[in-house]
């Protein structure tokens, strides 16, 4: 999907849950993206994935802060 040396996950959660955090990120100017392995493959016609287990991801070089606003947010 993209390079594992460039993104890396730090959380796996609901869909609520993700975008909440992915608020938070981007209020702080970091970009995330997500992975949703259940609806890729309910979109591409067979089943997959686990449902409300969406993965998001921030680069590398943002993955200090990410973790820290997580951590603050959810705990």
């Amino acid at each position: 999907m993209f390079p594992e040396s460039e993104y890396e996950r730090v959380y796996t959660g609901s869909v609520i849950n993700v975008q909440f955090i992915q608020t938070l990120l981007n209020d702080q100017g970091i970009n995330s993206i997500t992975r949703d392995d259940m609806n890729s493959g309910m979109i591409a016609g067979f089943g997959g994935g686990i449902p409300n287990h969406i993965q998001l991801f921030v680069k590398k070089t943002n993955l200090k802060d990410a973790r820290s606003i997580i951590e603050q947010n959810l705990s």
